[in-house]
């Protein structure tokens, strides 16, 4: 079964978080991006299990 990505805008919806937080802090905290595309018209995109596994992460207490 092919893995499933999700686009940036959608991760974000997905994680109730803004685009900016998504390209400019998701990296930092653990989500990894994947780079398809080369120089200004490559797309960042994340797995679908590791925004659950990143979320699953963040549970409090």
């Amino acid at each position: 079964m092919p893995t499933q990505f999700m686009n940036a805008k959608q991760t974000a919806e997905y994680l109730n978080m803004s685009i900016t937080w998504v390209y400019r802090d998701a990296p930092k905290l653990g989500l990894v991006p994947y780079k398809f595309g080369n120089g200004r018209s490559a797309k960042l995109q994340f797995k679908i299990t590791d925004a659950n596994a990143w979320a699953r992460q963040q549970k409090l207490g």
